[in-house]
């Protein structure tokens, strides 16, 4: 039986109610202030903090920087989401992931040397994946089959309004990172607060038998023992693994290897170019995840988008100018955002027990989080041995074009 068979009596009562909707809307505020928070600080505060403590080694030092770090998500994502399914709770994880995260973010504001900032940055990643883990269980744990691909288009608006956000707030404090950290603190703390005080935990039966501690760590990643999940967790790595070994660089790229227009800055390049990325983004996120329902088909919404985002990082390396990169975000944008919306529904589709909902989202996180530990050491040594950043678009390319290709194999979802 399915995680959303199994879940589906209790939320299909809720649907279409007005709570409903509301639970979905903190979720959308929720995700995209956690958002916010990964690409203001990861696209823009980061690299610019890391050029002003040393701008010769910037390209290494933001490689081992965010592989380290990414470390840390991947760690903590699957194992908060475990401890969240054991307590039966998730508002406690929601609550102090982002409290902690806000403390680590001031942090960030006040260190001047690479080792402590590396040190902010781990401790943020690790707390705000602990968020992150009970945020994503709410929407198998709440939120019926049949609504899965609207949810998932609903609550992946949250990519484009918490990327767009996130680097605004990052572009127009770079001259003053401290604020722009508090300001990011402050906005995922309040959201946690929203979420968890309107909607209290639903008490969650725990009907698994008691197992051994060594059959539980056994158990642990026992979800990529099931065929579709397994294939699913793969493509999912793949494209994400593309996706970010090129959009981890993107203030380096626009700084040394994009011709802007004269007078235009690296960042307000950035300024201009994640707004356009993410609309384009919000459009396909919502037109894929509904026509995904009205058709019910997500296999092939899943990998032409994927298919698309690989083709298109030929543009920078064929047109490495202002208006490439412009026509490149536009649609890479539309490709990333129909596979993440379309793809979380395919997920939760194909997740083995309901009762280890979190757990197993918090696996396939590690496809999320995983290619990032891989990403800024493989970018970084693209971009320094192997022919800069036109490589740097092709690898991505070719990953892209892999992830598509591993969602064929999915059986049980059309």
């Amino acid at each position: 039986m399915s995680a959303g068979e199994l879940i589906q009596p209790k939320a299909a009562a809720d649907a279409d109610t007005p709570r409903q909707w509301g639970l979905l809307l903190l979720l959308l505020i929720a995700n995209s202030t956690m958002l916010a928070v990964y690409m203001g600080v990861g696209s823009v505060l980061l690299p610019t903090q890391i050029a002003s403590i040393d701008p010769a080694h910037k390209v290494t030092i933001l490689g081992i920087i965010g592989g380290v770090s990414a470390i840390f998500a991947t760690a903590f994502n699957p194992i908060a989401g475990a401890l969240s399914d054991r307590s039966g709770k998730r508002n406690p994880w929601i609550l102090g992931g982002a409290f902690v995260s806000c403390a680590g973010l001031v942090f960030l504001g006040t260190v001047r040397t690479a080792l402590l900032l590396g040190i902010g940055w781990c401790l943020v990643q690790a707390t705000m994946n602990t968020y992150q883990a009970a945020v994503t269980a709410i929407v198998p744990d709440r939120v019926p089959l049949a609504r899965r691909g609207t949810a998932s288009a609903l609550v992946g608006l949250a990519l484009p309004i918490g990327g767009t956000l996130g680097v605004l707030i990052a572009t127009r404090t770079a001259d003053s990172l401290s604020t722009g950290y508090l300001i990011l603190g402050v906005m995922v703390s309040a959201a946690a607060a929203l979420l968890s005080f309107h909607f209290r935990d639903v008490p969650r039966q725990q009907t698994a038998p008691e197992v051994s501690r060594q059959d539980k760590i056994a158990a642990f990643l026992s979800a990529l023992a099931h065929h579709d999940f397994r294939w699913a967790f793969i493509g999912r790595a793949l494209l994400v693994l593309g996706y970010f070994s090129v959009v981890g660089y993107q203030l380096y790229i626009l700084d040394d290897h994009i011709a802007l227009p004269k007078g235009m800055q690296p960042t307000d390049a950035m300024a201009i170019l994640t707004p356009v990325s993410m609309v384009a983004m919000a459009v396909s996120t919502i037109v894929g995840g509904l026509l995904s329902d009205r058709w019910n088909r997500r296999k092939v919404f899943v990998g032409v988008s994927a298919a698309l985002a690989g083709l298109v990082t030929v543009i920078p390396v064929i047109s490495p100018t202002w208006p490439g990169m412009l026509v490149f975000s536009i649609l890479n944008g539309l490709a990333f955002g129909c596979f993440m919306a379309v793809d979380t529904a395919l997920v939760t589709m194909v997740l083995p027990n309901a009762e280890d909902a979190a757990r197993d989202m918090g696996v396939l996180n590690i496809a999320n989080a995983g290619p990032q530990i891989i990403a800024p050491f493989v970018a970084s040594a693209i971009v320094t041995t192997m022919g800069g950043y036109s490589s740097l678009f092709l690898a991505g390319g070719v990953l892209a074009l892999l992830g598509a290709l591993a969602i064929l194999p999915i059986r049980g979802v059309r």
